[in-house]
């Protein structure tokens, strides 16, 4: 499946953030969306995922104008993963992932032995059992984020949108949802990710897009994307890129501030 969008503009009220955007992302793709705070990247999200009217522009599933889709239509599409977050009812872990299952659940119905099938195959594929029988609230933010991922896929989305998925996350649980990611696009799912960290990029991604104020964007692969005078004019900031080797022999890049 390939999601695209063909010079989208969205905003709020009579107020357009985002003007003139196009991208493009396909299955076992993973798009990395990069900027600073307050581009339109959440806004950008809201339009795709249909709770913010497309106000130019086309954003298309397959060649499909999905404009006009159902909330149901779109949740069996395109599964979303907010920024951590508690609820404000102590569910147990199990039933938190359940819910990914609303879209395919009739009113008032409950639900299937299939429904929950799946939940327990996401719970599983993702080594989170031990988590099942938890309370979310009572677990850890790495913990939650990997639930909220969970509920997102028992939606069986082809296409996996996430609102930094790493934020308030430590260091090591940062590079663990990051891993997950990787190997989610290695199962064929389309992945469209924001993060404030531009060694994420590095790390997971297969394209980068940027940003900016003045409505100023740029897409293309990582090494062309993630560069020092990019760095710095998007954030303000001297960044030095550098490049090491892990233990398989393979380069990685990554962005180092520097404080003068």
């Amino acid at each position: 499946m390939k999601l695209e969008a063909k010079n989208v503009v969205c905003g709020y009220g009579k107020k357009d953030i985002v003007k003139d955007i196009s991208m493009g992302v396909s299955s076992g793709e993973i798009l990395c969306l990069l900027g600073p705070n307050g581009v339109g990247k959440t806004t950008f999200f809201k339009t795709i995922l249909g709770l913010l009217k497309v106000r130019g522009g086309q954003i298309l599933l397959d060649g499909q104008d999905i404009h006009n889709w159902s909330r149901k239509q779109l949740a069996k599409a395109i599964g979303y993963v907010p920024q951590a977050h508690t609820p404000p009812f102590p569910f147990k872990v199990f039933d938190v992932v359940l819910m990914g299952r609303t879209a395919y659940l009739s009113t008032f119905s409950s639900p299937s032995k299939e429904d929950r099938d799946i939940a327990e195959k996401v719970i599983d594929d993702l080594d989170i059992s031990y988590l099942r029988d938890k309370i979310y609230t009572e677990i850890s933010g790495g913990e939650r984020q990997m639930v909220l991922i969970a509920r997102a896929l028992a939606q069986q989305p082809k296409i996996l949108i996430m609102d930094e998925p790493t934020s308030n996350l430590d260091f090591g649980n940062q590079i663990k949802v990051l891993e997950q990611i990787n190997k989610l696009s290695k199962k064929g799912l389309a992945v469209i990710m924001t993060s404030h960290y531009p060694n994420h990029a590095f790390l997971c991604s297969t394209k980068v897009a940027f940003m900016q104020r003045n409505n100023e964007f740029k897409i293309g692969n990582v090494d062309e994307v993630v560069t020092e005078n990019m760095l710095k004019k998007a954030y303000g900031i001297n960044v030095k890129i550098i490049t090491t080797t892990n233990s398989n022999g393979v380069k990685v890049k990554s962005c180092v501030p520097i404080i003068d």
